[in-house]
């Protein structure tokens, strides 16, 4: 085994200044994720933009989001802080 291998160690998603990051962008996602589902389900106006919501566009908001945050959270449990350490 070479040696990044063999000397990689358990780290939690707040052990380093990356996987906090990563988390909170997973965190950020899911609750627009679910705020786009509920615009959509609602037909809502979005706050900023003006745009009519309907059901299919907030489940597209809504899968998206949830895309962006499991991608946030693998990057949090399994991307090594670095070169450096």
């Amino acid at each position: 085994m070479t040696s990044s291998t063999t000397s990689t160690t358990d780290r939690g998603l707040l052990e380093t200044r990356f996987s906090m990051g990563a988390t909170a962008v997973a965190v950020v996602a899911v609750l627009l994720a679910f705020a786009f589902g509920w615009l959509g389900y609602t037909d809502g106006v979005l706050p900023v933009l003006g745009y009519q919501m309907t059901i299919l566009t907030g489940m597209v908001g809504m899968l998206f989001g949830f895309g962006v945050a499991l991608v946030a959270f693998v990057a949090a449990s399994y991307m090594e802080p670095g070169f450096d350490e």
